[in-house]
């Protein structure tokens, strides 16, 4: 049975151009991931521009970097010195075939675990299809099924890999292969399309992966009594316990 098709975010990068960020809200778009940086030195200069205009029209704001197999403490450099930290950002690797440069299964397992202690365990979105299934293959990884998933799966079935019991992010579609909608009214060039199974409350609680604040344990009311014996002798009570006494 196909999966119902829900488009509410979109990916892009410089290769879009130009994108009309009012236009792309105006299509029912709630959601941007784009590009910030690729391997240990690329930077997308449209990144920067694009999240002031994206978040000037309220819409939310993602980043992802295109990995490969060079040093991953220098891909998690350059990406953070793009992006930055924040509470707000979607952060995500994407981590798919690059010809003779695939980053492997421990490398996007260090890069992940190098920027989490800068932006916090757990925030990571791993963007991923058959390089994923391939590298972990049918086994049930916990590492990876503790972090949410953006498929990329260009069919009306999307599978998962065994580590993950469902998506939380599905790219159905590269703006040409893939069911539709394709594209997206104000953006330029082929678009990444993405289904989102959720509520756009339920989108903007979860995008960018912090964990809700724990509540304050509630204190109970503090009752005070006073006794005065004489002019001399002041008992204090607190919920009906010995608290002090003068005299």
């Amino acid at each position: 049975m196909s999966d119902p098709i829900n488009r509410m975010v979109i990916d892009i990068s410089h290769h879009n151009s130009p994108v009309d960020f009012g236009q792309v809200q105006a299509a029912g778009i709630f959601g941007i991931i784009h590009k910030a940086s690729e391997g240990t030195s690329f930077v997308d200069d449209q990144y920067l521009s694009r999240a002031r205009e994206a978040l000037n029209c309220g819409l939310l704001w993602g980043a992802y970097h295109f990995a490969n197999s060079n040093s991953v403490q220098a891909q998690v450099d350059n990406f953070l010195k793009v992006v930055g930290v924040d509470d707000e950002t979607l952060y995500a690797l994407d981590w798919e075939d690059n010809g003779n440069s695939t980053m492997r299964l421990d490398q996007a397992r260090e890069f992940v675990e190098l920027l989490e202690r800068k932006i916090g365990e757990g925030r990571t979105v791993l963007y991923s299809g058959n390089t994923a299934k391939e590298a972990l293959g049918s086994k049930q990884d916990p590492f990876w099924g503790a972090r949410r998933l953006w498929l990329c799966q260009y069919g009306s079935t999307p599978v998962c890999q065994a580590s993950w019991d469902t998506y939380w992010l599905w790219q159905y579609s590269d703006g040409e292969k893939g069911p539709g909608p394709h594209g997206c009214p104000g953006v330029s060039g082929d678009c990444d399309t993405n289904s989102w199974p959720g509520t756009v409350d339920e989108l903007r609680s979860q995008w960018a992966g912090m964990a809700a604040p724990k509540p304050h344990p509630k204190r109970p009311a503090v009752t005070v009594e006073i006794e005065t014996i004489g002019d001399v002798a002041v008992t204090v009570l607190v919920n009906g316990v010995l608290h002090s006494s003068t005299s």
